[in-house]
């Protein structure tokens, strides 16, 4: 599947480092990040948009994973989600295109 623009929806407890991931997913060009602190904040992002990655950061709990997955993917059977560990910006953009191989999905140049 070939996109023109990489949707990526990311989770986190904290917001000094959701800061920083918002930075970082909106920084590539073709990417376009959006980040939240809530479930809520996730659903309501999710209802406005269509992501192609959820990324769950710090914070989340296991608990909160699985119920988050299945929230999602009875609104967009399509969606990756994915739990994120975090490590700095080079290990996020190779952690996405690793998830775009996997998933056979190729960003139009």
């Amino acid at each position: 599947m070939q996109i023109d623009q990489l949707n990526i929806l990311a989770l986190g407890r904290n917001p000094e480092i959701m800061l920083v991931m918002n930075r970082l997913l909106n920084a590539p060009a073709g990417w376009y990040g959006v980040t939240a602190n809530t479930e809520e904040e996730v659903l309501a992002a999710f209802a406005k948009t269509s992501f192609h990655i959820v990324l769950l950061c710090a914070g989340v709990t296991p608990e909160e994973e699985v119920h988050l997955k299945e929230q999602l993917l009875a609104l967009n059977p399509a969606v990756i989600v994915r739990r994120h560990y975090g490590g700095g910006s080079g290990l996020l953009n190779n952690e996405i295109k690793f998830v775009l191989d996997q998933e056979n999905i190729q960003l139009a140049s």
